[in-house]
This record gives C-alpha cells, sequence and structure tokens, in this order.
C-alpha cells in the first residue's frame, strides 16, 4: 500500500476514473492521491506566433476543467503543472515524495516506436512504483 500516490491525467483522453479507482485501491489508510495534468504550452517557432494572453487563458481553462472533473472525487487533489509530460510527471513525483504514480497507456501506434509513449519514459525514470492500466477502450 502506499500512502502518496500521483495519478497522470491528460483532459482530452478522459479524465481517468480507471486510473483514480487503481489509485484507491492502493491506497494506505490516510493517504493522499493527487491527480495531475500537463500542460504542454505551444514550443519553438509555434509559440512565437501565440499571443501570451492566448496561452495563459488556455492553461486556465485547462485548470479550470481539471477541478471541475476532481471535484466529484472524493479525497483528490487537482495540480496542474507546466511543462513536457514525460519529464515534468517524473519531476513532480520526486518533488512531491510520491511513492506511487498510476499511469494510463493507450494502444501504442507506430509513432510510440519511435519516440516511446509517455507511460514508456515515466516507467524507465521514476523514483518510485508504477502502475501502468491499458486503456481497452
Amino acid at each position: 500500500m502506499y500512502q502518496n500516490i500521483l495519478v497522470p491525467m491528460a483532459l482530452d483522453h478522459g479524465i481517468g476514473e480507471k486510473t483514480i479507482a487503481i489509485a484507491r485501491q492502493l491506497l494506505s489508510e490516510g493517504g493522499k492521491i493527487t491527480a495531475l495534468h500537463v500542460y504542454e504550452a505551444p514550443q519553438g517557432s509555434v509559440g512565437a506566433y501565440i499571443d501570451t494572453e492566448v496561452v495563459q487563458s488556455a492553461f486556465e481553462r485547462a485548470k479550470s476543467r481539471l477541478e471541475d472533473r476532481v471535484s466529484t472525487m472524493p479525497g483528490v487533489t487537482p495540480m496542474i503543472v507546466k511543462g513536457h509530460s514525460g519529464r515534468t510527471i517524473i519531476d513532480t513525483a520526486a518533488e512531491m515524495g510520491a511513492d506511487c504514480i498510476v499511469v494510463g497507456s493507450h494502444k501504442p501506434g507506430l509513432i510510440d516506436y519511435l519516440l516511446g509513449s509517455t507511460a514508456a519514459r515515466v516507467v524507465r525514470h521514476a523514483p518510485c512504483a508504477v502502475h501502468v492500466t491499458r486503456d481497452t477502450d
């Protein structure tokens, strides 16, 4: 059983009721679950053409969506962080002292074989235990 579980969630793929349910089963009495969404701002030349207010507005909308969805999940704390998904999940887990990450994974596509999926990066580099659940939808 774990005391401090991090559950990364991509808002465009659903909120992750399945991963939250698994986290609840793995959670020790008195432990905590944090639902993390990593906001990836436009990078490189694309970022140069987007107004900073537009980027901030999109961040605030994502934050609101996460808070709204998690509000129906008692005992789950929402957290949104700007960064690159794989690296930010790993860094956040280390910073908060997570002892388990429960992450969903989709069926790999060709790009995943070439670059690797976020879940695969988390498994390889996480500072704690990682439970991966396959998205069966």
